[in-house]
């Protein structure tokens, strides 16, 4: 398994990010409309994972995409309540794929593992879920036993450039193709 760790996904959003730099480039306002990127994401995470979403959101913002993040979302309540649980569940159909960002803390997260549930019956018999497991420190990532049903998406053995989705029967597809599923 060729996942990313915490520190690779940072550098590599640091890559991606440019000569600007990640701080001043997560800073910015970013405006997307269904018109002019390809593909929107729901992006399941952690709200402990704040800096590694943000080095998401450069990611895949970076290769084209619209990056829906709850907390980034004015018209979301200020306390969670069941307001906020149909703006989620709304937002996860509205959005054309759903990404967990598989971190330990999005693994016991309550809110993640009921959005991976929404995600699920939305998106799986569509191709449309897949994950993003970030390991602390080796590239070894255990997760939760249920999420080794999802495709997963990894660095590519050859190019840094290079990433894919890899299926729990071990088929890949590069994630440029994925994401035009």
């Amino acid at each position: 398994m060729a996942i990313f760790t915490k520190n690779q996904f940072e550098a590599t959003a640091r890559q991606k990010a440019g000569v600007s730099g990640l701080r001043t480039y997560l800073t910015e306002t970013r405006s997307f409309s269904k018109s002019l990127s390809a593909t929107s994401i729901f992006l399941s995470h952690s709200h402990r994972n704040r800096p590694i979403v943000e080095q998401a959101k450069v990611f895949f913002e970076n290769i084209g995409l619209k990056i829906y993040v709850d907390w980034a979302d004015e018209t979301m309540p200020e306390k969670t309540n069941g307001a906020t649980a149909a703006k989620i569940k709304t937002k996860i159909y509205d959005n054309d794929k759903f990404i967990l960002l598989a971190t330990n803390e999005a693994v016991i997260s309550k809110w993640c593992n009921w959005e991976v549930g929404i995600g699920d019956t939305y998106k799986l018999t569509k191709d449309k879920i897949c994950i993003l497991p970030l390991a602390e420190n080796s590239k070894d990532w255990e997760g939760n036993e249920y999420l080794q049903i999802y495709p997963r998406v990894e660095h590519g053995d050859y190019s840094i450039d290079y990433y894919k989705i890899v299926y729990p029967n071990g088929r890949e597809v590069s994630l440029v193709d994925w994401l035009k599923l």
